[in-house]
């Protein structure tokens, strides 16, 4: 726990230290709009960091227990509902958000005969079911937290609308009772708003309901659990790896980084009448088989008991605890989480450092070389008569009006750009987006049964990736024109221009294929001819069809964006020119008219340069600094 609050330390003072290094490049004005976004963005990044840990496992594994343990012990009770048998039906999400009351928002489970994904809803205060949590009435607290394990009993037309039941799966055909009804869970989704420390530092945990969920719920599959920095896969120590785990493990989880199986109620393998080694082998034995059997190394799976680290935890029963090992496992968690999600933010931060930091030296480039200029022009002036003077006035007039002549052609090229970015949005815009959706649903309803279902989703993902491809050529050819044209004003008027900013959609791609590959994972062979397996993957279509939107809708705000900043260096470098040759052409006024003040004016600038050289060591100090916090910590 520690760990984290460290962590949540450093993220602050990074924070901190980024706030004052940008009130330090506005007080200079050495920031631009595409500063000023990167700025942003980073600070974004830093304040909505959040780290991720999903519990899996099939029910009555003691999941909800575990998490009672290593997160909410402090409450002096358990917070979470823990029982034998099912007691999460819904998958649960316990984050905090600042915007919002102590609460726990819950989804109805009728919002999934529709087409939108348990994400499409997270805005949407309305379709939620709100109840206040009592923070300081626990068992108040309980019995709103238990609302998670309730279910309902619908008839079972109602259930196969869903997707929760299917009447030739044997599986679940013989869940239906007497009066032609099938129990399922009364809420699809929950989030609890809860003040608690380590939410309050950015830990999201997501408690999933049993496997059989997993598979039905796409917003676990395609989203929550895929993006979890980390996933603890908990099994019993009695019963270890069962067929429907090898299953869930294989398809949606793996031995990837972040990813540890934990060996739940070892307790049970406490045999009095051996010794406490003979124990010990017996556990380890059960260990080792975990691990092969999963593909990972031992050490990477975790005898518990969370029960009786609860226990002790809630009692001060030190001996117990350990006891339990549930020590080893929260010490891997967060010093494996922990070091990885800082590296991730690190790398992010100094790539946006050296953003802010390369177009705060065009700009200062551009401010020393008019000084600089202006200084010379100056000295020059020395013993010259009113003769010479007005000639440079009449030089320094023409090459303003030269400058101004060529601003006209810019405003040719701001018509090709108006145009470019049109184009980008025929190919990235939300429209495409939209009736590639519809076009998507519709072969899937003309082709409800069979395998000839999955042909029209591999289709969408194919139209989805040409469409960025198509955006990122136009990206190029955008950053193409503005490329030439700063190299253009750079020759002509000796500009000092930073090259454009790039724009790389790549992420978003790699996103797409990502989902296709889950998809693939989960439909890829099954054959669909049961109509569970039919209606189940139309809810994953609409749930594919959820994160692409949100792919491209994140894309549209990086292009709309970058679209905004994209002018902004070759605008300010023209602004900060045609400054100065208006004060040039001033300071030469006032020379012809009073050569005395000639002197003054070489002194007032030589004091505005060592200033000016001042503010910039200040600046690359302070970018320094920050660089050393980033690195604080590491280990």
């Amino acid at each position: 726990m520690q760990d984290f609050q460290q962590y949540g330390a450093w993220r602050a003072a990074v924070c901190q230290s980024l706030e004052a290094y940008g009130a330090a490049l506005r007080e200079t004005g050495a920031i631009d709009g595409a500063g000023e976004q990167g700025l942003a963005r980073a600070l974004a990044r830093l304040r909505d960091d959040r780290l991720s840990v999903a519990f899996v496992a099939e029910f009555s594994r003691g999941k909800s227990e575990l998490i009672n343990a290593i997160f909410f012990a402090d409450y002096g009770q358990r917070i979470l509902p823990s029982s034998a048998g099912r007691t999460t039906m819904c998958p649960t999400e316990l984050l905090y958000d600042a915007a919002l009351p102590p609460c726990i928002r819950l989804l109805p489970i009728e919002t999934r005969a529709g087409h939108l994904s348990t994400s499409d809803y997270r805005d949407e205060s309305a379709a939620w079911t709100v109840l206040p949590l009592e923070l300081d009435a626990p068992e108040r607290m309980q019995e709103a937290f238990r609302q998670v394990s309730l279910t309902r009993r619908v008839p079972s037309g109602e259930a196969v609308e869903y997707g929760l039941w299917d009447p030739e799966d044997p599986d679940t055909a013989s869940s239906l009772g007497p009066d032609g009804t099938v129990e399922i869970p009364r809420w699809r989704h929950a989030i609890i708003n809860l003040p608690h420390p380590l939410l309050k530092q950015g830990l999201v945990i997501l408690d999933t309901p049993g496997l059989n969920a997993i598979g039905t719920e796409p917003e676990l599959t395609l989203n929550l659990i895929p993006n979890a920095h980390a996933v603890l896969f908990v099994l019993a120590a009695e019963t270890g790896v069962t067929r429907s785990d090898i299953e869930v493990w294989r398809t949606h989880i793996g031995a990837g980084p972040g990813r540890l199986a934990v060996l739940n109620k070892i307790d049970a393998m406490w045999d009095e009448l051996r010794t406490l080694e003979e124990n010990d082998a017996e556990i380890a034995r059960q260990q080792a088989g975990v691990a092969q059997m999963l593909g990972l190394d031992s050490a990477r799976v975790y005898p518990v008991s969370a029960q009786k680290a609860l226990v002790g935890k809630i009692n001060g029963d030190m001996a117990l605890f350990e006891k339990s090992r549930l020590g080893a496992l929260e010490a891997a968690l967060f010093h494996d989480l922990i070091p990885a999600r800082r590296d991730i933010v690190r790398r992010q931060l100094r790539h946006d450092l050296d953003s802010l930091a390369a177009g705060e030296k065009a700009l200062a480039a551009a401010r020393m070389r008019d000084l600089v200029e202006q200084l010379q022009e100056l000295k020059s002036l020395r013993g010259k008569n009113k003769g010479v003077i007005a000639h440079m006035m009449r030089r320094v007039d023409l090459e303003k009006k030269e400058f101004d002549a060529s601003l006209v052609k810019l405003q040719g090229t701001r018509a090709v750009f108006a145009r470019l970015s049109t184009e980008l949005y025929s190919t990235l815009g939300m429209d495409l987006v939209a009736a590639q959706a519809d076009t998507v649903r519709d072969a899937i309803a003309a082709a409800r049964f069979a395998t000839g279902m999955r042909a029209p989703v591999r289709d969408y993902f194919a139209g989805a990736r040409a469409s960025l491809d198509a955006s990122q050529a136009k990206v190029d050819e955008i950053a193409a024109m503005m490329d030439s044209m700063s190299r253009k004003f750079s020759a002509e008027h000796g500009l000092a221009l930073s090259s454009t900013m790039p724009l790389s959609l790549d992420r978003y791609r790699q996103e797409i294929d990502e989902v296709e590959a889950l998809f693939v994972k989960q439909f890829g062979t099954a054959t669909l001819l049961m109509t569970s397996r039919a209606t189940l993957m139309e809810r994953f279509v609409d749930a594919i069809v959820s994160r692409v939107r949100r792919s491209f809708q994140a894309a549209n705000a990086d292009a709309e964006t970058w679209l905004k900043v994209l002018m902004a260096p070759l605008e300010t470098a023209i602004r900060q020119h045609r400054e100065g040759l208006r004060h040039r052409l001033a300071s030469i006024e006032r020379i012809h008219d009073a050569t005395d003040s000639l002197e003054q004016k070489i002194e007032a600038f030589e004091t505005t340069q060592r200033e000016w050289e001042t503010r910039r060591a200040s600046l690359t100090t302070m970018a320094a600094r920050i660089h050393a916090v980033l690195d604080e910590h590491t280990a």
